[in-house]
């Protein structure tokens, strides 16, 4: 061995010796995200952010970390909100300008009743173990405090007092292989379900029941959205499909992308508009046969989309919100 060699493995020796030897109180100890508040960042409003909602007049974000941040200016510029927990919250809704719910990792459920400025935890996973660390990936709560809650492995909570209280409704739903289940949203009156291998469940007229509805597509859906009884569904590999029924029949639709798409919109003006992982916009005026690439898009991937003011979109993803610019000057429904 040579003498560098030698020194070389001293130094690498005694570095081993003082980790086996450490004292236990020198490890750093575990702070369970559930209970540590988020941390203040100045750089929260670049990092991931990855749902949008509109609070009345009032834009608010969710992202990384339990960063939920809020906008006054149409996403000019950013607050960071006071949030009891630091783990990653993926979606949020806002039924009236004041009272909106967001949930993320863990089980968790957030609620806030100032528009988004300060939250407080009504539920996560360690309080059912049923839940555990399972992920909720979306939320849907209407003005009455009716709400849902979806997530992985088929997970689905139904709250009827504005989420104070939180029951089990997987076997409400058609799902008996458990599939996880991405978004929830109301179009036209009616509550639909997307969820991986094509699954697609509408709620009941009487409301007790999400059944299943016929898919083309056996692939992952991520969102869903339209007017009336116009539906679009779309996921993995651009795929997109379009109902004009209801869903009791579906069409393909021409996307022009391969790169998966996560998030949709339905503007006022009867347009439909998607965003891609790589950043892309499409939008669609044939009430979503067919899909064209806007030009002019700052790239970027993409996880979210909201109309910030009239001709201009908030989009959010990785690098945090940014604002684009659209032709049309309708409002989002």
């Amino acid at each position: 061995m040579n003498r560098f060699s030698r020194a070389a493995a001293g130094v690498l020796a005694g570095v081993t010796l003082t980790l086996l030897t450490a004292s236990p109180a020198q490890a750093a100890p575990f702070a369970d995200p559930l209970d540590t508040p988020a941390v203040a960042s100045t750089l929260a409003p670049r990092a991931l952010l990855n749902g949008l909602a509109h609070a009345g007049t009032r834009i608010v974000a969710v992202g990384q970390r339990g960063h939920v941040l809020f906008s006054d200016d149409q996403g000019g510029h950013w607050h960071q909100a006071a949030v009891p927990v630091s783990t990653d919250l993926v979606a949020l809704v806002f039924p009236t300008a004041r009272d909106g719910w967001a949930v993320g990792h863990d089980g968790v459920v957030l609620h806030s009743a100032d528009a988004g400025a300060t939250w407080v935890r009504q539920f996560d996973g360690r309080k059912d173990a049923d839940v555990g660390d399972k992920p909720l990936l979306d939320v849907w709560f209407d003005a009455h405090g009716h709400g849902m809650a979806v997530g992985a492995f088929g997970l689905a909570l139904r709250s009827d007092d504005g989420g104070k209280t939180w029951q089990h409704w997987e076997s409400h739903l058609d799902n008996p292989k458990a599939l996880h289940l991405n978004a929830i949203r109301e179009v036209g009156g009616t509550l639909y379900i997307v969820g991986e291998q094509g699954l697609i469940l509408k709620r009941s007229t009487n409301g007790e029941r999400f059944e299943a509805v016929p898919s083309p597509y056996q692939g992952s859906f991520f969102g869903v959205t339209g007017t009336g009884d116009s539906l679009l569904v779309f996921g993995l590999r651009g795929t997109a499909l379009h109902s004009a029924d209801g869903g009791q029949h579906w069409a393909r639709a021409d996307t022009g992308t391969q790169t998966g798409l996560t998030a949709g919109l339905a503007l006022g003006d009867g347009a439909l508009l998607l965003v891609s992982q790589s950043g892309q916009l499409l939008r669609s005026a044939d009430g979503g046969a067919t899909f064209h690439a806007q030009p002019q898009v700052k790239p970027g991937p993409a996880s979210a989309v909201l109309v910030a003011a009239p001709g201009q979109l908030l989009i959010a993803g990785a690098r945090g919100a940014r604002l684009q610019a659209l032709a049309a000057t309708a409002a989002a429904k």
